[in-house]
């Protein structure tokens, strides 16, 4: 975690100097979105946190093993697949979700399921796509990724089972 907010901070910092020397306020303009989009997703987030700290404490170890843990098998995949295609949010909302379940015990190949799922088959996404897109092509976006959730998470499970996180 420590690289990748190193990297991030070095990225803002070079914009914001960027934006400075353009000339304007274009460097206050940034920071004013800034502000505004931390005061939009901030909840979410910390919400987000909460749940994923929460789950590893409140689901007994046993439970989340037997339902969506290594032994669970192609339920737990089909399980992880249904449950990310309903968990709505970004992936400031589901990532943690998922690292929180993975620290849980719950197993490789549904996690590559839940997030696939998310992914591919948002069912809360699909009121927008159909206003937009049309039904049609929701509908044929829909066949074309039916399989891929629990492929992924089959997978993940022949290829990645003995790979400890």
């Amino acid at each position: 975690m420590f690289i990748p907010t190193i990297i991030m901070g070095v990225l803002a910092v070079i914009l914001f100097v960027v934006a400075y020397m353009k000339g304007g306020d274009l460097h206050l303009q940034g920071l004013k979105a800034t502000y505004k989009l931390m005061l939009e997703i901030m909840p979410l987030l910390i919400f987000s946190f909460i749940v994923a700290s929460l789950v590893q404490l409140v689901i007994p170890r046993e439970l989340l093993s037997r339902w969506v843990g290594v032994e669970s098998g192609l339920r737990g995949i089909i399980i992880g697949t249904l449950a990310g295609a309903m968990t709505p949010g970004g992936p400031y909302v589901n990532l943690p979700i998922a690292a929180g379940l993975l620290k849980s015990g719950a197993s490789i190949s549904t996690m590559v399921a839940f997030l696939t799922g998310w992914s591919l088959w948002a069912i809360h996404r699909l009121p927008m796509e159909i206003g937009i897109l049309g039904w049609r092509f929701t509908l044929i976006r829909f066949a074309c990724t039916f399989f891929l959730p629990p492929l992924a998470g089959l997978l993940a499970h022949f290829l990645f089972s003995n790979f400890k996180i």
